[in-house]
């Protein structure tokens, strides 16, 4: 049997990979924004594309390459936007809303007390990928969840 662990050390089981024109400078933005750490890193022979690095943010790793289209590796500059929304819990959602900002992402919703409990709102940042940043404020029981997006859902209509 291989000593070889399945899942690498200090890696979770799902890491989202993300895909960037200009890479470098993505990275260079999230060390600003979020704090990120810049571990692994292989570019292109010719230096001039990210074929992969490792940035750890928080207790997570996140992958980062630059877009190859000839490999059908897309960024969402090259596709119009992304559906995906990378949720970052922080212990201070303020701050790290107002680095992310300065750093140069956009508000898409404002920081505010949610009423699931978190101070939360979201940015995109200048790769096209969106970020929800949080803090958790207060434990909400089931019911007051119901309730509360009920009366969410009524402000609504």
């Amino acid at each position: 049997m291989s000593d070889v662990k399945p899942v690498p050390e200090g890696m979770h089981t799902i890491t989202p990979h993300l895909v960037c024109k200009e890479a470098g400078e993505a990275i260079a933005f999230y060390e600003k924004a979020f704090g990120a750490v810049q571990g692994y890193r292989m570019d292109s022979p010719d230096g001039s594309k990210v074929l992969h690095a490792e940035l750890r943010i928080g207790d997570s790793v996140v992958f980062l390459a630059d877009e190859f289209p000839e490999w059908g590796s897309l960024s969402p500059a090259s596709i119009g936007g992304s559906p995906v929304v990378l949720s970052l819990y922080v212990e201070d959602a303020d701050a790290v809303f107002a680095a992310a900002v300065e750093a140069g992402a956009r508000v898409v919703m404002p920081l505010e007390d949610a009423f699931w409990g978190d101070r939360y709102g979201k940015v995109v940042d200048p790769f096209g990928h969106t970020w929800a940043i949080a803090t958790h404020i207060r434990d909400v029981s089931p019911e007051e969840m119901q309730q509360a997006v009920q009366q969410w859902a009524a402000a609504q209509a």
